[in-house]
């Protein structure tokens, strides 16, 4: 059965199971099992959620095998054995804490997904007192937005730097002391430029019958808005700052300044430090000398400690922000022209998701200029502190006194 295919089974069977009785919930399922043939009861189970044995009587009261129960009687809301999740309190927070560390994410794409097989895991979630069998794991992973996806090529292995995945324990490690210290743990990076203009957008949006978005026939522009987003981890809030010039550093740590001001010190009113996590390149890059340079400044007007871990080399879609935050604006705006940079903070900020995402969206006025030169004694003077493990990837820039 192809994939869309099963997609559309899937909703039915969403639709229908609050509506039907037992009874002809099974007859449903089993109707279903019988039309797929050999294999359909495992697929109908995988789709629907419902046993096998529920499947299967369904197939026999279809077939005259056995007598079908003259009730219409629906369960009572509430009724049947509890979800595993709701049995074993905090089972969902471990499964996730296993995930954590190998989630790998792409930003046009709102799945995630992992190469850790749901046995493994099943015997892991045991070990750590939460016994449960491995189908179960892989229901509730479906459920958190995990898919078993194939491998891409992408990129040459001889570019994978040998520390790369201990860097991203490395990260994994520090994020979750600063979040257990109730320190804020940020996600930062400048999403795609945009071409202002009445211009087409891909994707596609409702619209009457043969009634199209008129858009100009070419995408002749200069204007673009160049967003630059913060993603807060442990609210999953995110804010973007849209500027219309360069994307310089200074515009990267003025956009950071901004979120701290108007969001950041009203979440952590107690916060002493800071954890970006930022990609290895682009205008908050670990060579970028401007960069480090406007963290300072950030550094002395907050009185916060600015700790810095940059993704190594080549893994810059991995960054939370990318598949958290971008992605779902990217799917809010389909089809939808950019016409201004007016449009483009509206849009942003009405970005929204199920599992609670709120996003802020403000307007940068300020010109930035590219080519700014920081000299290495400017350099010299930073309160700049380098981790033991790859200083140039993870450092810490103090307030001075």
């Amino acid at each position: 059965m192809e994939e869309k295919q099963k997609e559309a089974h899937r909703l039915k069977y969403e639709k229908l199971y609050p509506l039907l009785s037992e009874k002809d919930w099974r007859l449903i399922l089993g109707g279903d099992a019988e039309v797929l043939g050999h294999g359909g009861v495992t697929i109908v189970s995988e789709l629907s959620g419902a046993s096998r044995p529920t499947i299967i009587l369904g197939k026999k009261e279809l077939n005259g095998e056995v007598e079908v129960a003259a009730t219409s009687m629906v369960r009572r809301a509430g009724g049947g054995r509890k979800k595993e999740s709701e049995k074993q309190v905090g089972l969902i927070e471990e499964l996730e804490s296993l995930m954590e560390p190998v989630t790998k994410g792409h930003p046009e794409s709102i799945l995630k997904w992992t190469c850790v097989s749901t046995r493994n895991l099943a015997k892991e979630l045991a070990k750590r007192g939460f016994p449960v069998g491995y189908k179960i794991v892989g229901r509730l992973l479906t459920d958190l937005g995990y898919s078993l996806q194939s491998n891409a090529k992408s990129f040459e292995a001889s570019s994978h730097h040998p520390d790369r995945n201990d860097q991203f324990k490395y990260i994994n490690s520090q994020a979750k002391k600063y979040i257990k210290d109730y320190q804020p743990v940020i996600s930062v990076d400048t999403k795609k430029k945009e071409l202002l203009g009445n211009f087409k957008n891909n994707g596609k949006e409702y619209r009457e019958n043969k009634d199209p978005r008129q858009v100009n026939a070419h995408d002749f522009g200069t204007k673009r808005a160049s967003p630059y987003g913060i993603y807060d981890e442990v609210h999953n809030e995110g804010f973007v700052n849209v500027g219309t010039s360069c994307d310089t550093s200074q515009f990267a740590v003025d956009s950071i300044k901004h979120w701290w001001t108007l969001i950041g010190k009203k979440k952590y009113p107690e916060a002493k430090k800071i954890l970006i996590t930022a990609d290895g390149g682009g205008s908050n890059g670990y060579r970028v000398r401007l960069w480090k340079t406007s963290l300072q400044k950030l550094a002395d007007k907050t009185g916060l400690e600015i700790t810095v871990c940059h993704f190594p080399p080549g893994t810059s879609k991995w960054n939370k922000i990318e598949h958290r935050l971008f992605s779902y604006i990217s799917l809010n705006w389909k089809g939808i022209p950019l016409v201004d940079v007016e449009t483009v903070v509206q849009l942003i900020g009405a970005t929204t998701t199920k599992s609670g995402l709120k996003v802020k969206a403000r307007k940068e006025t300020k010109e930035y200029e590219s080519g700014i030169k920081v000299s290495a004694k400017e350099i010299e003077e930073l309160n700049l502190n380098r981790h033991k493990f790859h200083g140039e990837w993870n450092y810490t820039i103090s307030p001075n006194l």
